[in-house]
C-alpha cells in the first residue's frame, strides 16, 4: 500500500443552485519519503487537494488514505488530531505570530505535538541559529519562510504540505527555500507535497502529479531529480 492514496476523490461545492466539482474523480498515490510536486493552472483543483489531504476539508466522495488510515472517514475531532500530529503546513505567506521571536514561533507549534523536535535545533538546521531571538519584523522574507518551515518540521509530522512556498519571495530566495525543502525532506526521510503553478519545479521532484480540471491528468516519476540549486525558471 502506498503512503498516500487518493481513490476516485470528488469535492463538490454548491454555488447557489449550481454544483461545481473542484475535484472530480482524482486518483493517484505517493510513496513514503518522496518529494512530490503537484502542478497545474489556477482553478485546476490544487488547493482543494491540499485542503483535503491536510484535513482542512473533507471529500464529497471517494477515499483519502495516509499511512493506511482513511482520513476521509475521520470525525471532526479525529481531523483536529490529524492536523495537529500528522501534518506540517508551509504556506505562501508565512503566518508567523508577530509578537513572538523565531524560537517562540517554532515552540508554539511544537507544544501541541506528541513527539516534537527541539525548536532551537530545527532552527539551526534551517540556517537560523543566529536568529533565534529575532521577531518576524526583523527578518527578511526568506528568513521568515525558514522559520515557517522550521515550525512545520518541529512538529515531526508524517507529511509536510507546502502551498506555493516561494510565491512571496524573489528568485534567488525562492531557489534557496526550494533547496532547503528538498534537502531537509531527504535528510529527515519526510514525505513532502509541494503545490505550485510553476511547471519548472517538476524537475526537482521524485514524483510529479499534473492536475487538470479536477483530475490527476498524469503521474510521473523522475529517475534523476535535479538539485533545486541548479533549477532555473
Amino acid at each position: 500500500m502506498a503512503f498516500v492514496e487518493f481513490r476516485d476523490v470528488r469535492k463538490v461545492y454548491a454555488m447557489g443552485e449550481v454544483e461545481v466539482a473542484a475535484v472530480d474523480g482524482m486518483t493517484f498515490s505517493i510513496e513514503r519519503g518522496e518529494f512530490v510536486v503537484v502542478v497545474g493552472p489556477s482553478g485546476a483543483g490544487k488547493t482543494t487537494l491540499l485542503n483535503m489531504l491536510g484535513g482542512m476539508d473533507v471529500p464529497t466522495s471517494g477515499s483519502i488514505l495516509l499511512d493506511g488510515r482513511d482520513v476521509s472517514g475521520f470525525s471532526a475531532k479525529e481531523l483536529t488530531y490529524y492536523r495537529r500530529y500528522d501534518i506540517g503546513f508551509v504556506f505562501q505567506f508565512y503566518n508567523l505570530v508577530q509578537n513572538l521571536t523565531a524560537l517562540e514561533n517554532v515552540e508554539l507549534a511544537s507544544q501541541i505535538c506528541k513527539d516534537p523536535l527541539p525548536a532551537a535545533d530545527v532552527l539551526r538546521q534551517v540556517g537560523l541559529g543566529h536568529r533565534l531571538d529575532n521577531f518576524p519584523a526583523q527578518l527578511s522574507g526568506g528568513e521568515q519562510q525558514r522559520v515557517a518551515i522550521a515550525r512545520a518540521l518541529a512538529k515531526n509530522p508524517k507529511l509536510l504540505l507546502a502551498d506555493e512556498p516561494t510565491g512571496a519571495l524573489d528568485y534567488q530566495t525562492g531557489k534557496a527555500i526550494l533547496k532547503l525543502l528538498q534537502d531537509t525532506c531527504r535528510s529527515a526521510g519526510k514525505t513532502c507535497v509541494l503545490i505550485t503553478h510553476n511547471a519548472a519545479f517538476t524537475a526537482i521532484a521524485d514524483r510529479v502529479v499534473r492536475i487538470r480540471e479536477g483530475r490527476a491528468a498524469s503521474v510521473e516519476t523522475n529517475a534523476r531529480p535535479l538539485s533545486a540549486d541548479v533549477l532555473e525558471w
